[in-house]
């Protein structure tokens, strides 16, 4: 699934590890739940402005506890990467865009993002953590 974060939201921490937070999302957590299960994870970095891709695979890890989860605002889990590969993948058919602004859900420090709008649709409010600002019993 899709991540994204503000510029510089994956970090390097040393020559064969990343790090990521994972956010507030849909909560059915199949990206994260897939890399606990598995610890296999394969991650696509695209660079739409100057089409250019990159592929890191590693093994992963998930935690609520990470020495990192607070320097990241908004942020529920951290994700390790213990990489094993790195290598370019063909930015060929990669459409050019431009950025225009950056999406209002990116959590920032003292900032409460918006509600998503599916959130509050009456299928999903209750369904959510009951600590979740849409939940509505």
């Amino acid at each position: 699934s899709y991540k994204g974060g503000a510029p510089g939201f994956v970090r390097v921490l040393d020559e064969r590890t990343l790090a990521f937070p994972s956010y507030d999302g849909n909560g059915m957590f199949l990206s994260l739940g897939n890399a606990s299960e598995t610890a296999k994870v394969g991650l696509l970095f695209i660079d739409l402005e100057h089409p250019n891709r990159m592929r890191v695979h590693g093994e992963a890890t998930v935690s609520a506890d990470d020495p990192l989860l607070d320097t990241w605002p908004g942020a529920i889990l951290v994700v390790r990467v213990s990489v094993t590969d790195v290598f370019p993948n063909c930015p060929r058919y990669i459409h050019r865009w431009q950025k225009v602004a950056e999406s209002p859900f990116v959590p920032h420090a003292g900032v409460a993002p918006p509600i998503p709008g599916w959130k509050q649709a009456e299928w999903a409010c209750d369904a959510l953590p009951h600590d979740d600002p849409a939940y509505r019993p």
